[in-house]
């Protein structure tokens, strides 16, 4: 009976023993690195983008006509308006011109503020007609405002595809991105339609005798 008792008490202890030892690691466990990292795929090309990346963008060759009315008032557009100093004593429109070249329709404009106060100040744009739809008309290229207390007198540009818009029977077309990119104001960018004057010659009187 002793013998027995032992026996157990012996094989416990054992066991208990075996239990105590540490465990080799499994051989799945960490796994080992890969032999080669997993590939990525490319980012999307940064070409045919608007601002701020317009020097990727396609070349426009032909300026769509959706809107044949439209074209014809916008292509008496000749005056800017730029609301920043529109209501300053003094302020004068500038000039833009809107020609054909080929199948491409260009507009290029400049204004310099004369008024009091404002001298320096000047806004522009230049860039091509994309299209002419029924109230809008978008042309890609770029808007420039240098105004002297802003960012040191530096311009401050938007460019990319730009949305001038007209709505009714209103002759100005304003830009829809007319928020200066430096400090926020809302520019009021405005191309104006103005018919050009047809100078008529003066007819000759009669001498009187």
């Amino acid at each position: 009976m002793n013998r027995l008792l032992f026996l157990l008490a012996f094989s416990v202890l054992a066991g208990a023993a075996a239990a105590q030892q540490p465990q080799p690691p499994a051989t799945m466990y960490p796994a080992p690195p890969p032999a080669q990292a997993p590939t990525v795929q490319q980012g999307a090309p940064t070409t045919g983008l608007s601002s701020p990346l317009p020097a990727g963008a396609a070349k426009v060759d032909r300026t769509e006509i959706a809107s044949d009315a439209e074209a014809q008032l916008f292509v008496d557009a000749r005056k800017i308006v730029w609301g920043r100093h529109a209501k300053l004593k003094g302020a004068k429109p500038g000039d833009v011109a809107v020609t054909k070249q080929g199948n491409v329709w260009i507009v290029k404009g400049r204004i310099d503020s004369v008024a009091p106060g404002s001298e320096g100040d000047w806004a522009s744009i230049d860039g091509v007609v994309e299209k002419i739809a029924p109230g809008v008309v978008q042309i890609r290229g770029e808007v420039a405002f240098r105004v002297a207390k802003v960012e040191k007198g530096t311009p401050c540009k938007v460019a990319g595809v730009l949305n001038f818009k007209r709505s009714g029977k209103s002759q100005v077309w304003r830009l829809a991105e007319g928020d200066n990119p430096c400090d926020g104001t809302r520019e009021n960018f405005d191309l104006v339609y103005e018919k050009a004057v047809e100078k008529r010659p003066v007819p000759t009187q009669p001498k009187r005798s």
